[in-house]
């Protein structure tokens, strides 16, 4: 990993410098020969005269050559979520494997979220709303080049946005755009969003992995077909659920990204084969490092494991439109019959936090205290006080999961199916094959295993999955009340009023929706020695936000 100041002056004061001052000497002397200012003789002569010895001076300069990002390799990736249905329509992304290849490798967004949390520019250079938050007006970048030679001007963009927008629209992004009324061209680099409504996080939207950019055929389409697109790689091969193989784009437009020569996407859904790949060799980084088994990774000199908190959240959706989740005396028995102390105990050993059947996460501003929603706990006999509200002595119900779904979710079925009992509730822990999984059991079957890597704002959180028009709306769930506020929402500009509304959003959800969510997963990744990652690395999706080809490096 990059160094860090407070380490170099530790460092340094720990190598026989005397004095601190001296020490940020040293450090200041670090950052000119990292930034190519001065060489390596330069960098060694000004070392020894401020006292370090030869060999300090020597660690110094590796440890500076090795943070400093280099162009060359092969990126071989171990991941999950790829399916052999998977398509390479941005609208049809289903989970990370595609997340991966499409927005980490191919394609880029008009903006992006920074490794910080913070929103940044990408395709368009600078963006501004106007009309009370109801007109955006997006500057697209000058002189990107797509993959197949082609200038990006505002038509691709604007062909870009249509692309999930329509009633014929099968995009999963239809829910977040739902308040466009129009995408116009003013020029050829600018391009004009007029929603029915104020939303002040537009430009957040326009980050979601879905929204990518693809060029235009003129006639009101896209070509996402080709895989074409202005991300740092280019498509070589893709075997669907299998192995995608790309290539660096060698005018990709972002200075200091895309170090890798080659990108090798593999679909490893076992986690024990992701971990011996590693291990041996056959790969050079993985996500989704199992809990069970991340000690023994961590006595590995050869590796690195990497734990990022932020939205990750494992989610069990009920169809709230079929028998017996329509009813929701029968929703609240099941959020009390779940032990979600025993869940983070076990099924995550402690990585992450316990969860409050609300989607909204940690790292999310507006985020309900305990006061305003307190923590559900694990309690039988409230269980059973909902069942016989519901006409109920007893429950049985099938709950439908796969490692996919979330990793130990075949594990946490069987505990919620013991705690359950206590309830009356007789669960069967019904285990779907992987392949597949998205596509026949997600939003299929009427109880199953889920995650969320959360959105970076709750407008985004509740439109893609809780709104009663969102293509994801997982639990079938429709809340006229709750609907009203997503509206209001999005239109109040004034924050201690914006947030009042999303936590009564909040507590709705809590106590009349339809998913259960028991906990807040951190992600763990792990890597060879050899890759090199930045200092701070991306906590909203897996793999450095899944820009990790983007960001990452060999030494």
């Amino acid at each position: 990993m990059g160094s860090k100041k407070s380490d170099i002056v530790k460092t340094v004061l720990s190598s026989g410098v005397s004095d601190r001052e001296t020490a940020l000497k040293v450090d200041k002397l670090q950052t000119s020969f990292e930034s190519g200012n001065i060489g390596r003789r330069g960098f060694m002569t000004g070392a020894l005269a401020l006292g370090l010895s030869l060999s300090s001076a020597t660690s110094f300069v590796k440890s500076a050559e090795a943070a400093t990002p280099k162009k060359g390799g092969r990126l071989r990736t171990a991941i999950t979520g790829g399916a052999t249905s998977d398509v390479l329509d941005p609208g049809q992304i289903l989970d990370s494997y595609m997340i991966n290849v499409q927005f980490g490798q191919l394609r880029n967004n008009l903006t992006e979220v920074a490794a910080d949390g913070s929103l940044v520019g990408e395709l368009a250079e600078s963006w501004e709303g106007s009309n009370g938050a109801k007109t955006w007006n997006f500057n697209i970048r000058k002189g990107v080049e797509f993959h197949n030679g082609k200038t990006l001007d505002s038509a691709d963009v604007v062909a870009s946005l249509q692309h999930h927008l329509g009633e014929d629209s099968k995009s999963a992004a239809k829910g977040q755009l739902g308040a466009v009324t129009s995408v116009k061209a003013d020029g050829k680099n600018n391009v004009v969003v007029e929603l029915n409504g104020a939303d002040a996080d537009f430009p957040y939207i326009m980050s979601d992995y879905h929204l990518l950019m693809c060029p235009a055929n003129g006639d009101g389409t896209i070509d996402w077909q080709s895989g074409v697109g202005t991300g740092g790689y280019s498509m070589v091969s893709h075997e669907p659920g299998v192995v995608t193989e790309t290539k660096r784009n060698p005018n990709y437009w972002k200075e200091g990204r895309a170090h890798f020569d080659e990108i090798e996407t593999n679909q490893v859904a076992d986690p024990n084969a992701r971990s011996n790949g590693l291990q041996t060799g056959q790969f050079d980084c993985m996500s989704n490092v199992d809990v069970k088994t991340v000690h023994l990774l961590e006595k590995n000199s050869n590796l690195k494991i990497v734990a990022t908190t932020g939205n990750k959240q494992v989610t069990l959706p009920m169809h709230t439109d079929k028998a017996p989740f329509d009813n929701n005396d029968v929703r609240m028995a099941l959020k009390h019959s779940i032990d979600r102390e025993q869940w983070l105990k076990l099924i995550i050993r402690g990585y992450g936090e316990l969860g409050n059947d609300n989607p909204i996460g940690p790292a999310n501003q507006y985020r309900a205290t305990e006061e305003e929603l307190p923590q559900r706990a694990y309690d039988p006999e409230k269980a059973k006080f909902y069942l016989k509200k519901a006409g109920m002595s007893s429950l049985k119900v099938q709950f439908h999961a796969a490692e996919t779904g979330f990793g130990g979710s075949i594990d946490a079925g069987q505990l919620f199916r013991e705690t359950a009992r206590a309830s009356g509730i007789d669960l069967e822990v019904v285990r779907e094959p992987d392949d597949g999984y998205w596509s026949n059991v997600w939003m299929v079957k009427p109880f199953s295993a889920c995650y969320w890597s959360g959105r970076p704002t709750e407008n985004m959180m509740f439109s893609t999955v809780y709104a009663a028009d969102a293509a994801w709306n997982d639990t079938n769930w429709k809340h006229a009340k709750f609907n009203q506020l997503l509206v209001a929402g999005r239109a109040e500009l004034d924050t201690a009023k914006r947030r009042d509304i999303y936590v009564e959003m909040q507590q709705i959800i809590n106590a009349e929706g339809g998913v259960i969510l028991p906990l807040y997963k951190a992600d763990l990744l792990a890597h060879t020695n050899d890759v090199m990652t930045p200092d701070v690395v991306g906590a909203n999706w897996e793999l450095d936000g899944e820009k990790n080809a983007e960001r990452w490096w060999f030494a």
